[in-house]
């Protein structure tokens, strides 16, 4: 399978680059800067360099691929909800259909305010809501977007070993859910490559 993976020097976006090509999969990773990304000396890597905010740097990128794998930061800026408009228009110019992002649990449904999402009610105690109104606004343009999308939203993201133990729910997170780990989390990233159980669907993440 050719896959483009965006964000491919994050943590997230490291760890499921590590998963493809352990499989053997040709990765073509979007990147602003080579030197940070790990397994750029690899056959199977094509390092495109170039930016998601640029039109024709997205459109190349997405040429002959068969799932895009968003790993994209907020990164305390708009780079996500700016840069998503440009990967939907490219993958259906491109004819690519699906696509598995990482949100952030601030954007699964309440328990508590079933009409709004976690960032948005008491459920969730960060008082800064600027990453999940981003994630929010990639959310809502993938919802409309036609494509076969699923978004894995997980919680508090520690670094740590992969256990491979981990609840999952659609569009919920796991009750008392505290946190998750990045391999764990891209363990579970990378599944969804493959699989389309979770078509148009937020899914939860944490142990």
């Amino acid at each position: 399978m050719n896959l483009l993976i965006l964000g491919a020097t994050g943590r997230v976006g490291s760890e499921v680059l590590r998963h493809a090509l352990r499989d053997g999969h040709q990765v073509t990773a979007l990147v602003r800067n080579p030197d940070k990304l790990a397994f750029a000396d690899q056959d199977l890597v094509h390092v495109a360099i170039g930016n998601v905010l640029n039109e024709a740097d997205v459109e190349a990128a997405v040429q002959g691929v068969d799932v895009v794998v968003s790993a994209l930061s907020t990164d305390g800026a708009d780079t996500l909800s700016q840069g998503m408009p440009l990967v939907i228009a490219a993958m259906k110019k491109a004819g690519v259909s699906r696509i598995v992002t990482v949100g952030t649990a601030g954007i699964l449904q309440s328990r508590i305010s079933q009409d709004l999402l976690r960032y948005q009610s008491s459920e969730s105690k960060r008082t800064l809501t600027r990453a999940a109104e981003e994630h929010h606004r990639a959310y809502t343009l993938l919802e409309r977007s036609g494509l076969d999308w699923t978004i894995v939203c997980p919680t508090y993201l520690p670094d740590g070993e992969r256990l491979g133990n981990y609840r999952i729910e659609a569009h919920y997170l796991p009750e008392n859910g505290t946190q998750i780990s990045v391999a764990d989390t891209a363990d579970f990233v990378y599944q969804q490559v493959f699989s389309r159980e979770h078509l148009h669907t937020r899914v939860g993440i944490a142990y």
